[in-house]
């Protein structure tokens, strides 16, 4: 169905708003994972977004409950959501957070090869070519994060790689269900996976997974965790649904800069030159592939390879 052209302005606001608010959820991590444990942080973000979705649910007259394929969609949504969530956490934890974004930014490239390799979509040489340039950019942010951080710096490309079958996998449920209870549900079951999980490392000693009881401002900051994402993922949510993907997508690399604002003002990190060139390679390469995207969707209908959504 044809989204009418003068909602098009409204869901380009909304999803500008995702990408100012977007950082705050990596801003609330670094403050939290500074005093409890990154897996906390992971179960405080799917805790709270569950408890604030869930009367959303009611009020929009949705079910909580969910047909076969759905609740084994879900399930999946929200596992590769959990590590997506604790690898970025765990990056953040000790690295500036737009150093940590720009590596996960490959993640579009990772969507567009699973989408070549595994559903055998038809992916031209010049969209192929853009992914390894954008690969490289890459690179030359997680050389010298490697060098101050050590394998930490891997973290973020976990996190571009769960968040690319995250998207996959939310192509396959949007047709099942409303964006708001999609929200709500992943949130729910995450917080049912993680929690024993959770337990059983506490039991067994792993610092990283165990609860440690938060003092203070803590308690704040992981609330803000989980408030941040449900505002910002909602925020885009609504973009999506007044504006086509293809519109909003571009605007996604508006992310990068409300990061390092973000990241200098709380933490006084500002990326160096080179994090800088890395950055711009990679949002050339990702904005030439939305492109490429364009022009594949006003050929005939007989051209197999649909536009991939903007990455959340």
């Amino acid at each position: 169905m044809t989204k009418p052209v003068d909602r098009i302005p409204l869901g380009v606001a909304f999803m500008v708003g995702f990408c100012a608010l977007a950082p705050l959820i990596d801003v609330f991590s670094k403050l939290a994972s500074q005093s409890v444990s990154v897996g906390q942080v992971t179960l405080a973000r799917f805790v709270v977004q569950g408890a604030l979705m869930a009367p959303m649910v009611v009020g929009a007259g949705q079910s909580f409950r969910m047909s076969p394929r759905a609740l084994w969609l879900t399930t999946v949504r929200a596992v590769v959501s959990i590590l997506s969530t604790y690898c970025f956490v765990a990056a953040v934890q000790v690295m500036p957070i737009a150093d940590a974004l720009a590596i996960a930014f490959v993640e579009p490239f990772i969507i567009l090869l699973l989408g070549w390799l595994v559903y055998k979509e038809h992916v031209g040489p010049r969209r192929l070519g853009a992914a390894a340039v954008g690969f490289l950019g890459a690179l030359l942010v997680i050389q010298p994060s490697f060098a101050h951080f050590g394998a930490v710096a891997l973290f973020p490309l976990g996190t571009a790689l769960f968040f690319a079958l995250y998207i996959l996998v939310t192509r396959q449920l949007a047709p099942l269900m409303h964006p708001i209870a999609m929200q709500s549900h992943t949130a729910i079951l995450a917080t049912v996976i993680w929690l024993p999980v959770m337990l059983l490392a506490t039991g067994a000693g792993i610092p990283s997974l165990a609860f440690d009881w938060p003092q203070g401002w803590v308690w704040v900051f992981l609330f803000g965790v989980g408030f941040a994402a449900t505002v910002s993922h909602m925020s885009m949510s609504f973009g999506l649904r007044l504006a086509p993907a293809s519109t909003l997508a571009p605007l996604h690399y508006l992310e990068m800069v409300s990061a390092a604002t973000f990241g200098y003002l709380v933490f006084g990190n500002f990326p160096d030159l080179l994090t800088w060139i890395g950055i711009g390679i990679i949002c050339a390469s990702g904005l030439y592939i939305i492109h490429r995207e364009r022009q594949m969707a006003r050929r005939p209908a007989a051209s197999p390879a649909p536009a991939p959504q903007a990455p959340a």
